[in-house]
């Protein structure tokens, strides 16, 4: 059925409030459900869903207390495609699981500055999950490996010390934002290219289904779509074996992990895309973000078990307090705090200020990447844990202490500019 058919027979408005383009990621059930709950906020009734043919679109119509029709539509074809729409002006607000990339940004500067805290909004926190067959006994790889074998140059289960013979590759689409959070981790850092054998999928179910069912098997899928599929524990560089669990996805230490974004024109008058943002980073927001299996960025403590591979006075630290959700990193190449950043201050000071923690209840603690100076490393963990807390006092919170920990306990590999930015972190530390 066609759309103006559609509209015909229901008796809508064919010109949609709010057009929302983007990534499959999001907008297979995270973006509808975020629309629906923000329209009932609004205090629209009869929100629902209209059937549409094009896979990987919906429709969602709610209705206003004076009886007028709000129509939203989202189309889910690939992060890609949303900035593209936003150009040709078919969209209003882009779901994207990737970074805006440097030359959407100039093809879209007419519409104001798309990495301005205001446009760039995390929405929530994901982590690429490697998955297998439920029997296939392997279970970890470092990310060396996984570009070889997404390359073709491992090609059979037996060279990793598995067993099942030829390797097969399953990987979403190349407009998939997915794939390109992929293709940036994992194959582009080491050189490699994916193999033409690989399978490529659209739909992030039927990618992970697929898996499910072919013993030989590995694909790469966000969190929420790992479904009955088995999943690997990642290496990156030096880091510890990690599964995609959900506190090592929030803190961004998991080497796959990635954000999820809504990009807001700032020329934008649509008021349905505002309240959409607004809603989106509230309380209520975020509750539906982990509703859909996605990590939300509400703020959370929990304890740390000491490791071998920790100093002893940062063993010492998870004996005595628990660390809290979120890492504060920073604006590639600077000392100044990244988006998600400036939103977290916010979410940190609100926790401490209801947990009574406020004063002299918190540690900071700042790490560094490497380079060639270990020296310089130690010294710029300890600023960095100092910008934090010089914007925590700004909301009233007075840190016990700060701490700097230079190089040591990286998360990711220091060979690239992604990796070394994931490594200058602050963590927090509550008593």
């Amino acid at each position: 059925m066609s759309l103006t058919l559609l509209c015909a027979l229901t008796g809508l408005v064919c010109a949609a409030d709010l057009r929302i383009q983007g990534s499959n990621t999001i907008g297979a059930n995270l973006g509808p459900a975020l629309v629906s709950a923000m329209l009932a906020e609004q205090g629209l009734h009869d929100i629902h869903s209209v059937p549409v043919i094009p896979p990987n679109e919906h429709t969602i119509v709610g209705t206003t207390a004076q009886g007028r029709q709000i129509r939203v539509d989202v189309a889910a074809h690939g992060s890609g495609t949303g900035f593209t729409a936003l150009a040709a002006g078919h969209a209003d607000l882009v779901a994207s699981s990737r970074p805006i990339k440097d030359r959407e940004l100039v093809d879209l500067e007419r519409l104001g500055d798309l990495k301005s805290p205001s446009a760039e909004q995390v929405i929530a926190i994901d982590g690429l999950a490697i998955i297998l067959h439920p029997r296939n006994p392997l279970n970890q790889l470092d990310t060396e490996q996984l570009a070889q074998v997404f390359s073709g140059q491992i090609s059979r289960w037996e060279q990793l010390g598995g067993v099942g013979g030829a390797i097969h590759l399953y990987a979403r689409d190349g407009q998939s934002g997915t794939w390109e959070t992929f293709k940036e981790l994992v194959l582009n850092r080491n050189g490699q290219s994916l193999s033409s054998t690989a399978q490529r999928f659209e739909s992030s179910e039927e990618l992970s289904d697929a898996v499910s069912r072919d013993p030989q098997a590995i694909g790469f899928i966000g969190l929420p779509y790992i479904r009955e599929a088995k999943t690997l524990a990642i290496v990156d560089g030096a880091s510890q074996p990690m599964l995609p669990l959900t506190s090592l996805i929030a803190s961004e230490d998991y080497p796959l992990s990635r954000r999820l974004f809504f990009y807001l024109p700032p020329s934008t008058i649509n008021p349905w895309a505002k309240a959409l943002v607004a809603f989106t980073q509230s309380p209520q927001g975020q509750a539906i973000v982990g509703q859909n299996g996605f990590v939300a960025q509400s703020v959370q403590a929990g304890s740390v078990l000491p490791g071998g591979h920790m100093p002893q006075a940062y063993q010492a630290l998870t004996r005595e307090a628990q660390r809290l959700s979120v890492n504060f990193r920073f604006e590639e190449g600077s000392a100044s705090l990244d988006n998600k950043a400036r939103q977290d201050l916010l979410r940190v000071a609100d926790y401490l200020s209801a947990h009574g923690k406020l004063d002299k209840q918190i540690t900071l603690v700042g790490f560094g990447d490497a380079k060639d100076d270990p020296q310089r490393a130690q010294l710029l963990s300890t600023l960095r844990a100092m910008a934090v807390r010089r914007e925590l006092v700004k909301s009233g919170v007075v840190p016990r202490e700060i701490r700097g920990y230079g190089a040591q306990m990286p998360v990711a590999a220091n060979i690239e500019d992604e990796g070394r930015q994931k490594n200058r972190r602050v963590e927090v530390w509550v008593y």
